[in-house]
């Protein structure tokens, strides 16, 4: 009979603590885990030393649950087709409802000073809720970002911050993640390197 000083009585808590500790430390360095998405096994190097990060984006597990509060319905379609096609399948992007919390909300803004001074939209990572702001003083018909494809090329570099992606310099190859908008490719969508840097984050 097992008594208050006798350790065997506290074994199976410990030791079972001890064994989802292991079992975590493995899964994590095998390079898999039982939460989605593999863990990277390299990510891609951005600029002002920073690396593509599948801590600084908004997935959570193997989607990212969306609100729709912009008039950018067309960009925003746009930008979840492009990171769902050729392979770029790690990753989902529903509609959040009464079973998820949105991961991230599309809402728009109508400013040109301060952070916003020649900005088309923003990815702001935030507690709970990260935001995509689209700007209308630059995405509004007529606006320097005005036409359709100008949209959807912006929306779909917003959403590649929103998987974890930061800029590259264009001069290293082409990509959706070059800084400035007349730099990415005008299609609106992700090249072959920037599918590979999908991989390279999230298998």
């Amino acid at each position: 009979m097992a008594t208050d000083s006798d350790p065997g009585k506290y074994r199976p808590l410990w030791a079972s603590a001890v064994a989802g500790i292991l079992a975590l430390s493995t899964a994590l360095t095998s390079g898999s885990s039982s939460y989605g998405a593999t863990v990277a096994a390299t990510a891609a190097t951005c600029l002002e030393g920073q690396k593509d990060s599948r801590g600084r984006s908004s997935v959570d597990g193997t989607e990212i649950a969306w609100e729709d509060e912009t008039r950018y319905d067309d960009a925003r379609i746009h930008a979840t087709a492009v990171w769902t096609a050729n392979g770029l399948n790690r990753i989902s992007f529903p509609r959040d409802d009464s079973f998820r919390i949105a991961d991230l909300e599309w809402s728009d803004i109508n400013e040109t000073t301060g952070q916003w001074k020649n900005v088309g939209a923003a990815w702001t990572a935030l507690p709970g809720t990260d935001r995509i702001r689209m700007n209308s003083a630059y995405l509004g018909a007529g606006k320097k970002y005005g036409s359709t494809a100008q949209r959807r090329q912006v929306a779909a570099h917003e959403l590649g911050h929103a998987l974890g992606f930061c800029h590259k310099s264009p001069d290293w190859y082409p990509t959706l993640m070059a800084p400035n908008a007349y730099d990415g490719p005008s299609d609106g969508r992700p090249t072959s390197r920037d599918r590979a840097n999908y991989h390279d984050l999230w298998g």
